[in-house]
Order: C-alpha cells, then sequence, then structure tokens
C-alpha cells in the first residue's frame, strides 16, 4: 500500500493529463502504470499486469453488449426509425399544447430506447425537430432548449451506453440497470413535457401562437431547401405513408420490448440480447429499403466508435484495480467519513463533482475516472448501488448541458441546418431541462425506490 503523497501523485496525475488533453485512455494506462511502478519498483512487474489485466478484460463476454446495441441504433437510425417516430409523435399529441415539442421530447424517449446514445439523439432531432418547429413559429432559443435537454433521456432510458459502462466497471447486473432506469427516465420526460405545455400555456408566441412570432417565423433565414418547401406546401403525409410509418414504428417497438424483455425476464444474457436486437434491427432497416453500402457503412461507423471505446474500458480496469491495491480507495472512504458530513453531505459532495466535471469533459470519461472511487464509498454509506448509478448518470447528464463544455449544446449547434444559432442561445433554451433533471436526481435521492422497484420484481 503506497503513502498518501503516492495515492494523491496518482490522481493528480491523472487529472492533469486529462485536463491538459491527453486522451482520457492514455491518461488511465500511464496512471496505472505509474501506481503499480510506485508500489513495486519493477517495470517488468507492470508489464506483467498490464498484459494479465488486457487478456482478462478484453476476453470478458459483456463486452461485446456495446457494439452490439450500437448496431442496433444505427440500423434504425440509418433507415428512418427517428423521422418516423417524429411524425407519429407530433400526429399523436395534436391536442396539447407545445405539440411538436412535446413530441420532440416523446420521440427522444422512444429513441432513447433504441439507441442509448445522448449525441446520437441531439444530432439526428436537430435537423429532424428544429425545422419544423422553426417552420411553425417556434422561438429559436424554446425549440433548440427542446432538442439538447430532451436528448439528455438517451443516456438515462435502456440500452445506454454509460449504464453498460457502469455496470462493466461495478461488476452490476446490467439488465437489472436497465429495469432501474425505466421510471426515472420516464419521470424526466414526463417533467419536460409537463413544461413545455405550461410554458405554451403561459407563454403561446414560444411555440408560434402569435401574428408576431407567425410573421418572424416567415422572416426566418431559410434553414434548407427541403424545409422550404415543406415550409410552401405544409405536410403531405397521406394515409398511406401514415400506415407506413405506423407499421415501422411498431416493429421497433416489438423489437425493442423483445430484447430488453428477454433480458429483464432472464430469457437470455445481456450480450445475447444485444445479438438478437442488432440481427432484428438489420431485417428492418432491410424491409425498411437500406442500400448494401449503407450496410457496410454503419457496419464501418460502429467499429470506429466501439474500438476506441473498448480500448478506454481495458484502462478503466487497469486504473480501477491499482486504486485498490494501492489503498487509495480505502483512503478516500475515510477521509470522506472523517469530515462528519455524513452519507447525505457526501452524496452532495460527489453530485457536486460529477457537474463539475460534466461540465468539463465527456459522460465516459467522467466515469472512467470517479465511480471506481465513488460506488465502493457510496455502498459502505448504505446507498443502494442501482439508485446511486442513475443518480450519476443523471447528475453526469446535467453536466452535458451546462456551459462552458455542455456537448450536447455544441452536437446541436454543429448539427442544426440555421448556422445563425449561437451557443448561448441553446443554453439558455436548456435551463428548464436542467432543472427537471436535477429534480429527479433529487427524487432519486429521497426516493431509492423509484429506480429499485422494477428490479425488485
Amino acid at each position: 500500500m503506497l503513502g498518501h503523497i503516492d495515492m494523491i501523485a496518482i490522481v493528480a496525475v491523472v487529472l492533469a493529463l486529462v485536463f491538459a488533453g491527453v486522451h482520457i485512455a492514455i491518461s488511465l494506462g500511464i496512471t496505472a502504470a505509474l501506481g503499480i511502478y510506485l508500489m513495486t519498483g519493477d517495470m517488468e512487474v507492470v508489464r506483467t499486469f498490464i498484459a494479465n489485466t488486457a487478456y482478462e478484460a478484453l476476453r470478458d463476454y459483456v463486452f461485446a453488449v456495446i457494439p452490439l446495441f450500437m448496431l442496433m441504433g444505427d440500423f434504425l437510425a440509418k433507415c428512418g426509425a427517428a423521422r418516423d417516430l417524429y411524425t407519429l409523435g407530433n400526429r399523436a399529441s395534436k391536442w396539447l399544447p407545445g405539440r411538436l415539442a412535446a413530441a420532440t421530447i416523446l420521440a427522444n424517449a422512444l429513441f432513447g430506447f433504441v439507441t442509448g446514445v445522448s449525441i446520437a439523439a441531439a444530432a439526428a432531432f436537430s435537423r429532424i425537430a428544429y425545422p419544423e418547429m422553426r417552420r411553425y413559429g417556434y422561438r429559436r432559443d424554446f425549440a433548440l432548449g427542446c432538442v439538447a435537454g430532451s436528448a439528455c433521456l438517451g443516456m438515462l432510458i435502456p440500452p445506454s451506453v454509460l449504464m453498460i459502462v457502469w455496470c462493466v466497471l461495478t461488476e452490476l447486473s446490467i439488465g437489472k440497470l436497465f429495469l432501474a432506469g425505466v421510471i426515472p427516465g420516464l419521470l424526466a420526460a414526463a417533467g419536460m413535457i409537463i413544461y413545455v405545455v405550461i410554458a405554451a400555456k403561459l407563454k403561446p408566441e414560444l411555440v408560434g401562437e402569435t401574428h408576431a412570432s407567425r410573421k418572424a417565423a416567415k422572416l426566418a433565414v431559410p434553414l434548407s431547401a427541403g424545409v422550404a418547401r415543406a415550409a410552401d406546401t405544409g405536410p403531405v403525409e397521406d394515409e398511406a405513408t401514415i400506415r407506413a410509418m405506423l407499421y415501422s414504428t411498431l416493429l421497433v417497438i416489438a423489437l425493442i420490448i423483445g430484447t430488453l424483455g428477454s433480458i429483464w425476464l432472464g430469457l437470455c444474457t445481456p450480450t445475447e440480447g444485444a445479438g438478437i436486437g442488432a440481427v432484428g434491427a438489420l431485417l428492418l432497416a432491410i424491409i425498411k429499403g437500406i442500400k448494401p453500402r449503407e450496410v457496410w457503412q454503419v457496419v464501418l461507423d460502429v467499429g470506429r466508435t466501439s474500438g476506441p471505446l473498448l480500448l478506454l474500458l481495458f484502462c478503466a480496469q487497469l486504473y480501477s484495480r491499482v486504486l485498490s491495491m494501492t489503498g487509495f480507495t480505502e483512503a478516500a472512504k475515510s477521509f470522506l467519513l472523517a469530515t462528519g458530513a455524513g452519507p447525505w453531505g457526501i452524496l452532495l459532495v460527489m453530485v457536486g463533482i460529477w457537474f463539475v466535471l460534466g461540465c468539463l469533459i465527456d459522460s465516459i470519461s467522467i466515469i472512467l475516472l470517479t465511480v471506481p472511487i465513488f460506488a465502493p464509498i457510496a455502498v459502505h454509506l448504505g446507498f443502494d448501488p442501482l439508485a446511486f448509478a442513475i443518480m450519476g448518470i443523471l447528475a453526469i447528464e446535467t453536466g452535458l448541458l451546462t456551459p462552458p463544455f455542455g456537448i450536447l449544446v455544441f452536437t446541436v449547434k454543429s448539427a442544426v441546418p440555421d448556422k445563425s444559432v449561437e451557443l448561448a442561445e441553446i443554453f439558455r433554451g436548456s435551463i428548464p431541462y436542467w432543472i427537471v433533471l436535477l429534480a429527479v436526481v433529487a427524487a432519486l435521492a429521497v426516493f431509492p425506490q423509484l429506480a429499485t422497484f422494477l428490479p425488485s420484481l
């Protein structure tokens, strides 16, 4: 076991490397190697430890879950499932004030069941939902905030990449954590819909319900030729088109229920369920007319995304083992308990750290850096590991909407067809969604049963 100065040095080095712009996998790997060397003073031991960890980590069956779920999501996104979900959500909510914003939130919640990636949802709906809302006179910051804020649902509603990474690091059941995210995810979606409905009632100009806002929408900068044509002709979906979209959406829902249900009921492992989902999504994409070239492109894209992610997970496991061996986790636990802050005070400190880091670096990096330290402390303090995991993911997601980093905000900025959009507008419009996410974190802290009810059935 190392001395306190060496332990602090290990954490200080990894943070310094990350904030200096060094890739998170390299930062974790260098720090882990440093920790082993400080303990043993032998480079041969360092090499052997890294080699053994690499073999044990990367041959783990559960690692295949990530690329398989990514394949499922990418096939469904490529074949137009996101647009179908949005269009049907829009038509089903015509009676609601601010129906386009509500449809965006509903579609993002459903899309979360498909992809589990917030950034993918933000990119997709920036091009699908934002032009439609602007065409109907929605105020720009309101429309942008809706797209960015509701995209956070992607990481909370299973199958979520963050949940899978969390489970790999903590050895939690992936199926149980997927179930734990359902009620908080639906609660967050409901809170967002309630906000847009109340906002549309109190300030109709936000959703194009006044003469002035309609005139402003007509004078707005053209978004694209396709949107301009749509503005001239209005919605043209005929009955056959709606039937086709309904059929497509029902197939997507059946695939989601079949994939997640088989995992939850214990009929297959998460890896097998992800494999079934990927094959089902490919068949659905073929039915909807995906081209062979697009299938190949999806496979390549998933390979490019998941390859570095698997390297990240290996380095994180290495880092986690080193922290445990050096005694840093125990030292951190003793230090936090010695402060006298109590379980709730320590939880508040952890959530605060997640929130601050969420403003600066991406979600997966935050989990890789903090969960090996925080999860054992939370279990020792008596917090349910499933509820704690959902609280952590939510706290990190709020950071994605917060200046100065706010990766979801930057994603929306780069993806929207209207290039005159400013970052400040998106941040301003996202504030209510940020508040909703924090409210769900608080609700989970007080009522952990929101996360534990379904897994305990």
